[in-house]
């Protein structure tokens, strides 16, 4: 079996968002049930799509999964998480408290904090309380990208401390009775985190440098939180002797390369490699190949890429940016999908037209900087520090509401500011601020993956809320930031996908959230096509005839402007690099 060893009972599949973290923990899935063991994968995913890979619809109750016995899947929904925890901490007082009092009590449990806590308490009833799992062998949980995967790891040191200092009776969330409640919960969720002989984290890597940076670093963070029975899983392994196909060569020596550079701490790791597939990972007959790739279909006939019309590059859509003068473009779709290289490759072209561009992220994982690798004339690198915004909002509200409170008033001020909402509201309002630049220049913006950029835009009405409760000003940048965005003059949204059915279908959706909050789209760009490389290597080729009907479909359906980018043999890294993805 080419899948990683599953000696523990719970399972943990973690990495940079776009790796292969849900086909693996599927695959995983599949094959333990095929020899007999009653298997339970949970989503942690704001934006799961663990449906489609698995062919059912699923909800927050275990689903069976059609056609492998003894394997059940659900999906952690935050936003319908939320609405039962809210239900639940505000029914108790309805008929009880006046009108008033229960709105209050509504809007303070509205904001993104009130999301976050909600699914946490779904996923501590499922590791914390064995007997939410009792029918199953193994649970499995496929989390979410790294950055929001660690935050929810630390949840349950953070809110177990946040109750215990906390003294005034309220928080963000409301009245703190009903967070008391779950300490025993919490500490029982830690303690199974990090206990070897019931849990195993495991790493999910490209054999990429980026891929594997993001892995060790995960490594480390998670060993500080007392986790460190991990495994390293290398996903989609390319190799070839051939020598006569220029993207066969540089695909076998890029990955060897990072392969051979990968930290030592992280090198040390139990590993297990899984080779590069032909086709894409949707359904149970996919996922069998990825436990046993032996069996897959030998190499095709190479596909013709002249039999489909290709979109262009990515110039065209450039050229027109550019006639504005001044504007934000945001590059958004699934993790690890390329939305960092489209954004420095858009702001390095701006920037030779002589334009004054900022180019930053709401990425917690921020890898523009190695993207770009060293200073580029004309653009501003720039990053939002969740730590830095902290900082800087609190001293702002105590500066401003602190001095017209007594002590009393002004030790539940700081201890409210010292709830996970702050952070929230922080990087809502950097992230305002940077939209706001772009009445003078350019701002490009790598945004994060998918769910956590649509909570970032769904949170202004909660972060009004919250900057009226804790006596904060509104900045004007925030009054002005949704009617920016629903500008079509002033903001290009960028879709970015690769050419498969995952992150089509994701960034589809994308799409439909976008539209509904009154944000067109300017286009979509296809990243890293392996039709449009000119490859002729059988294995290589044989992927390229998998991506037709994506690129039809983005293409002829769901795009007004359509860009592409080709597998490039030259990674898209540093300015030389990143002419090429303009080419």
């Amino acid at each position: 079996m080419a899948l990683p060893a599953t000696r523990t009972r719970y399972l943990f599949f973690t990495g940079k968002g776009g790796v292969g973290k849900t086909s693996l923990s599927c695959a995983t899935g599949l094959a333990l049930a095929e020899a007999g063991k009653k298997v339970l994968i949970v989503s942690t995913d704001p934006a799961s799509n663990l449906d489609e890979v698995l062919g059912v619809a699923l909800g927050q109750q275990p689903t069976a999964v059609p056609g492998a016995r003894g394997l059940c899947a659900l999906n952690i929904d935050p936003e319908a998480a939320a609405r039962a925890y809210r239900d639940k901490m505000v029914e108790p007082y309805r008929g009880i408290l006046p009108a008033a009092a229960i709105r209050s009590m509504e809007e303070q449990f509205s904001g993104a904090c009130t999301v976050e806590i909600a699914a946490f308490d779904e996923f501590s009833k499922l590791l914390g309380d064995p007997r939410a799992t009792a029918d199953f062998d193994h649970v499995i949980f496929d989390t979410a990208p790294t950055g929001h995967t660690l935050r929810l790891l630390t949840l349950p040191s953070a809110w177990t401390q946040f109750i215990a200092s906390s003294t005034g009776g309220a928080s963000c969330l409301g009245p703190l009775a009903g967070l008391e409640k779950q300490k025993a919960l919490y500490a029982a969720t830690v303690s199974r985190l990090s206990n070897p002989t019931e849990t195993t984290v495991i790493l999910v890597s490209r054999p990429e440098a980026a891929s594997l940076r993001e892995a060790n670093r995960s490594r480390g963070e998670l060993a500080e939180l007392g986790v460190r029975n991990l495994m390293l899983v290398i996903n989609g392994v390319f190799a070839t002797d051939r020598q006569d196909d220029p993207i066969a060569t540089a695909m076998t020596q890029r990955g060897a390369q990072a392969l051979a550079q990968m930290p030592t701490q992280l090198a040390d790791l139990p590993r297990t490699t899984i080779p590069f597939l032909p086709r894409g990972t949707v359904g149970l007959e996919a996922l069998g190949m990825m436990a046993r790739p032996e069996i897959a279909d030998p190499p095709k006939a190479p596909a013709d890429p002249t039999s489909v019309a290709l979109p262009a590059g990515l110039a065209g859509l450039v050229d027109e940016i550019a006639c504005s003068a001044r504007g934000v473009v945001m590059t958004m779709g699934k993790g690890g999908v390329g939305k960092t290289t489209v954004a420095a490759a858009i702001a390095l072209a701006l920037a030779r037209r002589g334009g004054k561009v900022t180019l930053s992220t709401t990425d917690p994982a921020a890898h523009l900087a190695l993207t770009l690798d060293g200073e580029v004339p004309g653009i501003q690198l720039t990053r939002i520090d969740p730590a830095a915004e902290v900082a800087q909002y609190t001293r702002e509200v105590l500066d401003k509401a602190g001095k017209s409170l007594d002590a009393g008033g002004l030790a539940l001020l700081e201890e409210d500011l010292r709830s996970p909402c702050t952070e929230e509201i922080a990087v809502f309002r950097a992230f305002a601020r940077t939209v706001d630049e772009g009445k003078d220049g350019f701002v490009v913006l790598d945004t994060a993956p998918t769910g956590h950029t649509i909570l970032l835009l769904d949170a202004a009405e909660a972060y009004h809320r919250e900057v009226t409760r804790t006596q904060a000003d509104m900045p004007e940048a925030v009054r002005q930031l949704l009617p920016r965005l629903r500008d079509r003059d002033y903001t290009r949204v960028l879709l970015v996908t690769l050419p498969e059915a995952t992150p089509v279908h994701e960034a589809e959706r994308l799409q439909s959230d976008l539209l509904r909050a009154g944000i067109q789209p300017f286009a979509w760009v296809i990243n890293q096509s392996l039709l449009a490389s000119g490859t002729a290597d059988p294995l290589l080729s044989q992927r390229g005839a998998y991506e037709v009907p994506f690129i039809r479909r983005v293409a002829h359906d769901l795009g007004e402007r359509c860009a592409m980018i080709p597998w490039l043999a030259v990674p898209p890294v540093g300015k030389k690099g990143l002419e090429n993805v303009l080419s």
